[in-house]
């Protein structure tokens, strides 16, 4: 079973699908690897570190993809637009694609997949179960992603993040304010109160305060009534535009008092929700600092620009994008472990086993044999969901 390893073409992305010490690790498994010339330099790793652990390094980009039985991405088609339809161009029918796919943010690219009869497995689409943790691909970025968020807003926010009692006087510590305690909005947490600050932290989900707490920060609690917060699949749920008027007015005076804000409220396949108004950024005190974690999907504030670090009356709005790229060597370390997790899952005996019975593997297929197989891609096209038993085992 060969694994073909693609340098990534999305621009500004650094990070590669597996690295050196996980490429070994599926040798192990019987896997051959072909890496293409320079995949990990951006992340921090040589050919030769690769080629040290049996890897062959080939720097021709379509004699990998020709090659090889299933292709490893981190942006394939759907996350990379511009650039990806000229791989799938390469690929032959049967061929299997692992990847982030952007499916829910893209779901008409997925059409291209169905129609090369390519097999693509969409690691967003990956079930939270407990058996699904160690291949949690969006769970790893986000905890890269809400470490640096906090690193990008001390370096932007003109005063010292902790409490500091010197000859010249004490120094106040930050006061810091999370949105959204997820994994990034956790990680986050921790990263600011090892810093020093006075953290808060809010969630529409109730049942997080524990988490929060357990970090050091204070969780605030709005009586919004959001006892249905969270969706089954574990990510908050989309809620109506007069919850969110709500918040925002609560929220208002909390945002005031904070010198930075992270936000990170996100529901996967829509528009992010604006929780952060121009008129209450301009209730912040000067040099304030906000770090939009989903500036992707529109941003949490209304001010953000994707992609852009603008100011506003003193004020700093951070809008970058692809966080997790910024930190490539562990965020592709943990991206591999993810990848060599699912891999193991998905291939037995030399052969990849299309187990529609496994939710791990029925849940993150996206297309197969010339078909849209998840269900949830399906209702986003307005294709029929009613998938027979039969069509579910073969993935059509």
């Amino acid at each position: 079973m060969i694994l073909g390893v693609l340098a990534e073409t999305y621009d500004g992305e650094r990070r590669v699908a597996l690295v050196p010490a996980t490429c070994s690790l599926l040798a192990k498994y019987g896997f051959r690897i072909v890496l293409e010339k320079g995949a990990g330099i951006k992340a921090g790793f040589s050919d030769s570190s690769y080629e040290e652990q049996g890897v062959q390094v080939l720097s021709d980009r379509k004699e990998i993809i020709v090659s090889a039985d299933i292709i490893l991405c981190v942006r394939g088609l759907g996350a990379n637009i511009d650039r990806g339809r000229a791989d799938l161009d390469i690929m032959r029918h049967g061929q299997v694609v692992v990847g982030l796919l952007d499916p829910l943010g893209f779901p008409e690219e997925v059409k291209e997949f169905s129609g090369k009869g390519v097999t693509a497995f969409a690691l967003e689409l990956l079930p939270r179960i407990s058996r699904a943790q160690p291949m949690d691909v969006l769970s790893s970025m986000a905890m890269v992603a809400g470490y640096k968020a906090i690193l990008m807003a001390a370096e932007a926010l003109p005063r010292m993040f902790p409490m500091m009692i010197t000859a010249a006087g004490t120094v106040v510590p930050a006061r810091v304010l999370v949105v959204g305690a997820g994994v990034a909005g956790l990680q986050a947490i921790a990263t600011a109160r090892r810093l020093g600050s006075v953290v808060q932290a809010y969630d529409v989900r109730p049942a997080v305060k524990e988490q929060v707490e357990s970090l050091g920060a204070k969780f605030l609690e709005l009586q919004l009534g959001n006892d249905q917060a969270e969706a089954g699949s574990g990510y908050a749920r989309a809620m109506g535009d007069q919850f969110y008027r709500d918040q925002r007015e609560m929220m208002n005076k909390v945002i005031a008092q904070s010198d930075v804000v992270i936000t990170t409220a996100a529901v996967p396949g829509t528009k992010a929700p604006i929780l952060i108004t121009k008129d209450m950024v301009g209730g912040m005190k000067a040099g304030s600092v906000i770090v939009d974690l989903v500036a992707e999907n529109g941003g949490n504030c209304e001010i953000t620009r994707p992609g852009e670090r603008v100011e506003e009356n003193g004020i700093t709005i951070i809008g970058e994008l692809n966080l997790p790229s910024t930190v490539p060597y562990h965020a592709s370390q943990m991206y591999a472990k993810n990848i060599a997790a699912f891999l193991q899952n998905l291939v037995k005996d030399g052969e990849i086993r299309m187990n529609m019975e496994d939710q791990i593997i029925s849940e993150s297929l996206l297309v197969h044999d010339g078909e849209v197989a998840s269900v949830r891609v399906r209702e986003l096209l307005g294709l029929p969901i009613d998938i027979s038993a039969e069509g579910r085992r073969s993935g059509n």
